[in-house]
């Protein structure tokens, strides 16, 4: 039970994330500068594996198991991902990202939002 309220609350938090990123999408923008200087991108990585063993945990006691697994699984391939394009692919994806109109940071931050919901609903 315990693991439930953990997983509801990672997705309060990433719910509240998601508004606060449609109200200030150039946040996004700073947290991209922030990952970009050294080897900051690996803490990245790292926070999404300690995600993914989070939702693998607790996604059997969860009212919808393969919705949580699946969330589990796209954290996992997400922070395999950062490790195995390294610090400057990301960079460069970073840097493309930058150059985008606000428009395409606040679908980001809707994306965000719903998969906060989902969580929170799933949990």
């Amino acid at each position: 039970m315990r693991i439930v309220l953990v997983i509801k609350s990672l997705g309060i938090i990433f719910s509240l994330m998601g508004i606060a990123y449609l109200l200030r999408p150039d946040i996004i923008k700073k947290l991209m500068v922030f990952f970009k200087k050294g080897n900051r991108i690996y803490f990245a990585g790292l926070l999404r594996f300690a995600l993914a063993v989070v939702f693998f945990v607790g996604a059997r006691e969860c009212r919808y198991f393969w919705i949580i697994f699946a969330c589990g699984i796209i954290f996992l391939l997400s922070g395999l991902l950062i490790f195995m394009l390294g610090p400057e692919k990301i960079r460069r994806m970073f840097n493309w990202y930058q150059n985008q109109p606000n428009l395409f940071f606040r679908v980001i931050a809707a994306i965000v939002l719903i998969f906060g919901a989902i969580v929170i609903l799933s949990a």
